[in-house]
């Protein structure tokens, strides 16, 4: 800019600074705005804490972050670029939780979808059943069980117990008949017509 001043004070720490630490302001006779970049970043960071504050919200403080990390403001510890994904979309590259945190946020987001549940009430589940899978008694409950037609969600079972459910289709009648058979009673149909069976009674 022709005439623009080797330094300028700024109207808020007064300080006598290079222009390049001014924004720009055109309706300006210097050109350039009255209190510098830092300050006026910090008084942005105040009015917004200020606002933050007056509608109940948490306000997270600023923290000094070295080089090649980045601070995950959902379990809050600065790591290092690594344990990031990339994201090109966002300011700085990075994605906004680390990978331990984002896997467990799309998990929580996974059984809301999916189930409608919570990963808390999932918990709740397992800790009435102690841990163990209702159908078989014996292994460690890890998968969700939900009505097919209803989405309603009937417990956590163990892999094999769920599989065998999914297998039978959730009907009831066959998981009887299947139940009847591995107890000695075989339920042997009778061929009444072309593709008619009878079964027992």
């Amino acid at each position: 800019m022709v005439g623009e001043p080797k330094a300028k004070r700024c109207s808020r720490c007064k300080r006598d600074l290079s222009p390049a630490a001014f924004a720009r302001d055109r309706n300006r006779r210097d050109g350039l705005q009255p209190q510098c970049r830092e300050c006026v970043a910090e008084y942005g960071a105040a009015h917004y804490r200020r606002r933050r504050e007056a509608a109940g919200k948490t306000v997270r403080e600023k923290v000094a972050v070295p080089q090649g990390h980045k601070r995950c403001p959902d379990c809050g510890q600065i790591k290092s670029h690594s344990e990031w994904e990339r994201n090109p979309t966002s300011s700085d590259g990075w994605s906004s939780y680390c990978k331990v945190c984002r896997a467990a946020r799309n998990r929580e987001s996974y059984f809301k979808r999916k189930y409608g549940i919570s990963m808390t009430e999932r918990d709740a589940m397992l800790a009435e059943q102690f841990g163990i899978c209702c159908i078989c008694l014996a292994a460690s409950a890890e998968h969700v069980d939900h009505d097919h037609e209803t989405g309603r969600v009937r417990g956590v079972l163990c892999f094999s117990c769920n599989a065998a459910l999914g297998q039978f289709k959730d009907q009831p009648g066959v998981i009887r008949r299947a139940a009847a058979y591995v107890e000695g009673n075989v339920w042997k149909p009778t061929l009444v017509a072309p593709g008619v069976y009878q079964l027992p009674s």
